[in-house]
């Protein structure tokens, strides 16, 4: 009896639809807000803590656009595959980078030595000269002196462990760049389908088209930018050499560099020649004032027109702000990053919000 009982109770209960082990935990939207703006939060502050880490990113997938943009372009006009062209682009960059190194170093050294001894002289020279003057006096006033800038004797051993921590640093960030850079431009298509990947499947073409834009404009913005800082190079140390003004290569090279950073690099480039041609003269600081204002007039009228041909024309106003706020929050990487970055975002504002949102036609390179 009691068998068939159990039986039963057991039939009774395989009928039965049977009860979920785990229920669903039901969350009010009070909850649910909680945790969206946690998120937010969350993201925000891995964000501006990891700003520099992502910069740094930034500039190696830089570096990995034009090791690309150069083997593209060898692949084209040779017989050799995308590997093979990478491969003789990174292998003649480092060729040339050592061999200038080898020939121009030592004496670039010895200027830059020379350059840390005058320029304390040229800065007392023209502090003499603006002396003379009310205003001048005034000015001085307020301006802290050149020994004030130098260390004590003191603080000698913290200043001489700040550089080595300093230059540690930046070697460091070399290398980050240049591995990153060098990984991405070996295989670019693995990254930009990881990309892609984290877009819904219905978004995944367009995210695709974006990212192809965005490649585009940087392809074409360095190397524009490359053969800009180059011309510039060569045109501020021939001219300083003619005009007799002493480290005209040393000149020339921070004008090469510092013309990455439109509107801001170049007047800091030629700010510390001006200075030294004052211990020569006043008429030879005049003419070095000339020479920046002629290279800077054959660079806005002459050089960039032709290379912004395929490069998106930023406006002059909207870089400006975005380099003073990128330096301000981030620093010098920032000032340094802020014009392709501020590329990058108009690509955006026109594929994202010109032609998806308003359904306007916008000019973007593809």
């Amino acid at each position: 009896m009691s068998d068939s009982r159990s039986n039963l109770e057991e039939n009774d209960s395989q009928s039965r639809p049977q009860e979920s082990r785990y229920e669903p935990v039901s969350r009010s939207p009070y909850t649910r807000l909680v945790l969206l703006i946690t998120l937010i939060v969350s993201l925000v502050l891995l964000l501006w803590y990891a700003v520099d880490v992502f910069l740094l990113i930034f500039a190696g997938v830089l570096l990995a656009i034009f090791l690309r943009a150069l083997s593209d372009w060898l692949t084209q006009h040779s017989p050799l595959s995308g590997g093979w062209s990478l491969a003789v682009v990174v292998m003649v960059l480092i060729s040339v980078i050592g061999l200038l190194g080898w020939l121009l170093a030592p004496r670039l050294a010895a200027q830059i030595d020379e350059l840390s001894q005058t320029l304390p002289r040229s800065i007392q020279h023209l502090s003499q000269g603006v002396e003379r003057y009310g205003w001048g006096r005034r000015i001085l006033e307020r301006t802290p002196s050149f020994e004030d800038l130098i260390p004590d004797k003191s603080d000698v051993l913290a200043k001489v462990t700040g550089v080595f921590s300093t230059t540690f640093g930046v070697i460091i960030n070399a290398v980050v760049i240049l591995f990153v850079g060098l990984y991405v431009a070996v295989n670019p298509k693995l990254y930009k389908d990881g990309v892609v990947s984290l877009f819904p499947l219905r978004k995944r073409q367009r995210a695709s088209e974006v990212l192809d834009a965005v490649g585009s404009t940087l392809r074409w913005w360095l190397l524009g930018k490359v053969i800009a800082m180059i011309l510039i190079g060569i045109l501020t140390t021939v001219g300083l050499w003619l005009l007799d003004v002493p480290l005209a290569l040393t000149f020339g090279v921070l004008s090469a560099i510092f013309t990455f950073i439109p509107n801001v690099g170049p007047p800091l480039a030629i700010l510390p020649a001006i200075l030294l041609a004052l211990t020569v003269s006043p008429t030879r600081a005049l003419y070095v004032l000339l020479l920046y204002l002629l290279i800077q007039t054959v660079e806005s009228y002459l050089l960039t027109p032709i290379l912004q041909q395929r490069v998106v024309s930023l406006p002059p106003a909207l870089t400006i702000s975005a380099q003073i706020l990128m330096a301000v929050l981030l620093g010098g990487l920032g000032l340094a990053l802020a014009t392709p970055l501020t590329a990058i975002s108009l690509v955006l504002v026109k594929m994202l919000y010109v032609e998806d949102v308003l359904e306007a036609d916008a000019e973007v390179l593809r």
